[in-house]
């Protein structure tokens, strides 16, 4: 076990974040301890490993985050697992990737400022002190989900996700609890059948564990690339739409600044929240316009905007079909 700090640029609430997972269908997470450790096991960007982790925060919503880490490392011909030592693996690497699915690589401190001169802005960040997004593990993590999800029930794409991480990933102890992450797309890449899922949907995960490991779905990579090419990019993998290449990049490679121009619930609220009308209210071209204002976070604020109807509307809302 390694122990990594991350000292976050501007406000962030690691409470904010676990209040945000535990209403996230695919996180499927349920907080096992009184609100104060972050409990994560997930596939390592290297493609080969698997990491759990312990995260706590220091008080004050800026206070420095501090994890316990541990990797391990699977042999893809054998059965065994191990801890690998912080060297070989490469634990900056991981501190790196836990830093991403937290939003702790962006600096947030210009974050606030936002709120100047946009009063849904400044309604939102009051609403969700501290709340940055909280991305899929990865990339690699974000595309399965797409494609696990296409057309059916969030609920019901989230419990088969977690059957495939219970038969097939590996299970990590994190803080006196048994995790199972997602497997490594060394271990994907060899599924023959997943069950609830038809033979096309699990080709599709297959050729996506291949292009994790060819580095089609590397997150730094994606973030280096323009906005649009990036896009461009991933929807030439397959089963990867637009809107799927959207949820990719935003919230698997943590992009901070992609207004989303294909998540329509998203332009509802954003259309409700500015008090617009027809045909504003469905012009892309015009909502993507107000959104310029955001820069270079519009992408945090998108996800405030989604947040607010989600809770309000409850579990029933975020269990609807997703593309």
């Amino acid at each position: 076990m390694t122990a990594i700090a991350i000292t976050p640029r501007g406000p962030f609430s690691l409470a904010a974040s676990m209040r945000f997972l535990e209403g996230f269908t695919p996180a499927g997470y349920r907080d096992a301890s009184d609100g104060r450790v972050l409990r994560l096991a997930f596939p390592a960007d290297d493609g080969r490993s698997t990491v759990g982790a312990a995260v706590r925060q220091a008080q004050g919503s800026e206070g420095t985050v501090q994890a316990d880490v541990t990797v391990l490392a699977r042999d893809p011909g054998k059965d065994g697992t191990g801890a690998a030592s912080a060297e070989s693996d490469g634990v900056s690497a991981v501190r790196a990737q836990l830093a991403r699915i937290l939003s702790l690589d962006v600096d947030g401190s210009g974050f606030p400022r936002l709120a100047e001169g946009d009063p849904v802005v400044a309604e939102l960040i009051a609403a969700y002190p501290g709340l940055r997004p909280v991305c899929f593990y990865s990339p690699y993590e974000a595309a399965a989900w797409a494609v696990t999800g296409h057309r059916i029930r969030m609920v019901q794409a989230a419990a088969i996700k977690a059957r495939i991480a219970e038969d097939h990933g590996q299970r990590v102890a994190v803080a006196g609890e048994s995790l199972h992450a997602f497997p490594t797309p060394l271990v994907l890449r060899g599924l023959s059948r997943v069950p609830g899922l038809p033979e096309t949907k699990v080709e599709r995960l297959r050729a996506l564990a291949d292009a994790a490991l060819a580095g089609d779905l590397d997150a730094a990579r994606l973030r280096a690339m323009p906005g649009e090419d990036a896009l461009a990019h991933l929807r030439t993998l397959p089963g990867i739409g637009p809107f799927s290449a959207e949820l990719i990049l935003i919230r698997g490679a943590g992009h901070p600044d992609v207004f989303p121009r294909h998540e329509r619930r998203l332009h509802a609220s954003m259309a409700e929240a500015y008090g617009l009308s027809d045909p504003d209210a469905s012009d892309v071209r015009r909502l993507a316009a107000i959104s310029d204002h955001w820069a270079p976070y519009r992408s945090w604020v998108a996800l405030l905007l989604r947040t607010r109807p989600e809770e309000q509307a409850g579990p029933a809302a975020r269990g609807r079909s997703v593309r």
